[in-house]
């Protein structure tokens, strides 16, 4: 691979301490998501007696501000390991796919994970597996989210059609040769004032906040220690360790996948470079491609391209 890849289905960014959750409420919460996804590759956090703070000092860069910390990460691939995060309270020039900027008003949880040693063909599924971590993250902390979070096609966390997070994705080389990174880039609306800020959430993606919508809403550090649980798994999913195609990439996550597919049914257009596309979202394919039904009941495969419901 190049030094450096923003692959094309990547796409927008748009990037602890417990006692902020009740304990009881997080211990039953986590009890009944464990007996529910038995079946499935990522697994709750065990609950504890006692949730202590977890030992952040070796993975967690805090930055008091930083233009984008998924360019601070790429930047210094060369310091960061596996598992590492970058985190920082503000974010100055967010990166979208494409190019696009990203919004990162106050109140958006704004971080970057390190990936290593990845298989480069399964990649185009990451994105997808990532806001399925972002899921789990937030269900995990936030029982009035259960069971109502979807995934927009390639990588937005939504709920009730409004954009509750993003991910940007992007490939480098690591620090050791021959090894694929990734850096996971999350921007998530925490608790974000959108009129205090003067933006209008139709104009950045029909944004809502997590402290809209919940009772409780869990401290910056315990979501970063969350996700990073999630991702963690994801990246051995995702690893260059030989396993059977049963069991990598995509495809021990599709049914979930697909159940959370906020797309499917809805007629969609597919703005390319070139054209748009117009159609019905027929769900997600073992590689991660949106399938949409065309006019003459054709279904087309799409791996990049920016989605809109119409």
């Amino acid at each position: 691979m190049n030094n450096k890849h923003d692959l094309d289905n990547w796409e927008t960014f748009s990037p602890t301490n417990y006692p902020a959750i009740p304990l009881d409420a997080d211990v039953k919460y986590g009890a009944r998501l464990l007996a529910e996804k038995a079946e499935l590759p990522l697994t709750p956090v065990p609950a504890t007696p006692e949730p202590d703070r977890p030992n952040l000092d070796h993975w967690l860069h805090s930055l008091d501000t930083c233009p984008s910390t998924n360019s601070w990460a790429i930047a210094r691939a060369a310091q960061l390991h596996h598992g590492d995060a970058v985190f920082t309270k503000r974010q100055t020039s967010g990166r979208g796919q494409h190019g696009r900027s990203w919004h990162a008003p106050t109140g958006v949880l704004t971080v970057s994970f390190v990936l290593e040693n990845l298989n480069p063909t399964l990649l185009p599924g990451l994105s997808l597996a990532a806001g399925l971590a972002v899921i789990y993250a937030i269900e995990d902390l936030v029982p009035d989210c259960r069971d109502m979070l979807r995934l927009k096609w390639p990588n937005d966390v939504w709920i009730d059609r409004h954009k509750l997070a993003g991910i940007l994705c992007e490939a480098t080389n690591g620090n050791v040769s021959g090894k694929t990174r990734a850096v996971v880039g999350i921007g998530l609306n925490r608790c974000v004032d959108f009129a205090a800020e003067g933006l209008d959430e139709r104009a950045i993606g029909n944004a809502v906040s997590l402290h809209s919508i919940a009772s409780t809403v869990p401290e910056e550090l315990c979501l970063v220690d969350r996700l990073r649980h999630y991702l963690l798994e994801l990246a051995d999913m995702f690893s260059t360790t030989d396993k059977p195609a049963s069991k990598s990439g995509l495809a021990l996550l599709l049914p979930e996948l697909r159940r959370r597919d906020a797309l499917i049914g809805c007629p969609v257009a597919i703005e390319l470079s070139s054209e748009t596309i117009c159609g019905e979202a027929a769900g997600i394919d073992g590689s991660g491609r949106l399938l949409v039904c065309l006019a003459g009941d054709g279904i087309q495969a799409f791996t990049s391209g920016r989605v809109r419901l119409i």
